[in-house]
């Protein structure tokens, strides 16, 4: 499965794949290579093309705002095809990143509605709120509070 999150700025996109444990970004026919070095409390270090960049981000969960260099580019991600980083696979919601498990808001049986938040996690001090994609009903719950994931592992199966 292509994980990949397209984030356009007006008329630019900028285009985000994961590469092994790094990523590559793409705008404008240039490529780069990101790595992340450390990311914690909206601030994250970078290394792109080898470089040592600061990037601070803020977020009001449909935005996301970030200043490198004094320059702030309002992100939003784009929808089409594959929106953005999809946490599904297969009938189930996967995790997007390697972490932590930091809640469950479902069991095996419940009834759920689209964007309803059935897990939430912490990656690089950031929280991830697993949501459902669509209306359904929960089949298995593959993860527990405190359990250390990896990514694209299967948390949640639904069934509709």
């Amino acid at each position: 499965m292509d994980n990949f999150m397209k984030i356009n700025f007006d008329t630019q996109t900028l285009e985000i794949n994961p590469s092994g444990d790094n990523y590559v970004a793409s705008m404008d026919g240039k490529t780069v290579s990101v790595q992340i070095i450390r990311a914690e409390y909206g601030r994250m270090d970078l290394l792109i093309d080898g470089k040592r960049v600061t990037a601070y981000v803020s977020s009001d969960m449909a935005k996301r705002w970030v200043t490198i260099n004094g320059h702030t580019l309002m992100l939003t991600k784009t929808s089409g095809a594959k929106q953005g980083v999809r946490h599904e696979h297969a009938g189930g919601l996967i995790a997007p990143m390697p972490g932590q498990v930091r809640s469950v808001s479902v069991s095996v049986g419940d009834i759920v509605k689209k964007g309803q938040t059935l897990l939430t996690m912490e990656a690089m001090k950031m929280e991830i709120r697993i949501q459902a994609l669509k209306d359904g009903k929960v089949k298995s719950v593959f993860a527990a509070q405190g359990q250390t994931v990896e990514r694209e592992q299967i948390l949640i199966e639904m069934e509709e």
